[in-house]
């Protein structure tokens, strides 16, 4: 079965959250786990909480991926936005624990004319203080598409933090479509190449995720504009080969792209609908 869903909103409480994915023929699904601006995330309710695990058994709803606000810079030059970086970091993932055996993804960050061995330093340095032995939520590195000073453009750059986590048990990937094609790995013409060159580079035992993007703008634009499924210079036709590759196919797919929950609705539907059983 294919698992899929979309990016919903927690701002309403878990359950209600969980119906929303029920309401679209979603059995995983990504969130906020606060504003995706940054600021404080609200009290645990552990009886919403409890409501949201029944529902999840129910429908079979799993893989649940926790996403750091974007605001977040555990690279950046200026010491108190790092420090608020891992601080932040740090409470989610202990609120996560309340989802046992979930995962947490975060962009890397922004070096911001450091350069990118400072940046990898300090990105580094916070994983390691934050991750914990007995934790069991998973913290993914998301790949990204290399505009400014962006950290993770490459498959090497992720593998260069990854190699210096010491409780690696705990670490892994978030493959982003839109990112990797708009950071120049063309995933329409030459799947199976990239998918070799990330398990060359980081393992394929290390990927998590993907986000299921199309892109507006083509392939090495380091842009990072994500378009509807179908919509973009990747195409209905690639994403397909995608979710439907023997080595990427048992992963959870998270969609990103730009709509509502009709859309959302239509999407999974759609790819349900090219996923071959």
């Amino acid at each position: 079965m294919l698992k899929i869903g979309c990016h919903l909103s927690v701002s309403k409480g878990f359950y209600a959250m969980g119906k929303e994915a029920v309401s679209i023929d979603a059995n995983t699904i990504q969130f906020f786990t606060r504003n995706p601006r940054g600021g404080s995330a609200k009290p645990i309710d552990e009886e919403d909480v409890k409501k949201f695990q029944e529902l999840a058994k129910e429908h079979g709803i799993n893989n649940l991926l926790a996403h750091a606000p974007y605001t977040l810079n555990a690279c950046a030059a200026t010491e108190n936005i790092r420090t608020f970086a891992k601080n932040t970091m740090e409470d989610d993932l202990k609120r996560m624990e309340y989802f046992p055996e979930s995962m947490y993804n975060f962009h890397p960050g922004s070096h911001v004319g450091q350069g990118v061995e400072q940046g990898t330093d300090y990105i580094v340095q916070m994983l390691n203080e934050i991750i914990k032995p007995e934790q069991t939520t998973r913290v993914l590195l998301e790949t990204m598409a290399g505009k400014g000073s962006e950290i993770g453009r490459n498959f090497q750059e992720i593998k260069n933090i990854m190699d210096r986590v010491i409780v690696k048990e705990h670490i892994g990937v978030c493959l982003d479509t839109c990112h990797i094609f708009d950071g120049g790995y063309d995933i329409v013409n030459r799947l199976d190449e990239v998918i070799e060159e990330f398990d060359k580079i980081i393992g394929l035992e290390n990927l998590y995720a993907i986000h299921l993007n199309d892109s507006m703008n083509i392939c090495g634009s380091h842009k990072d504009r994500h378009a509807k499924i179908g919509e973009g210079n990747i195409g209905l036709e690639a994403i397909t080969r995608i979710i439907n590759h023997p080595k990427l196919r048992n992963l959870p797919f998270f969609l990103e792209t730009p709509n509502e929950l009709e859309g959302y609705a239509k999407e999974i539907k759609l790819l349900r609908e090219k996923y071959k059983e």
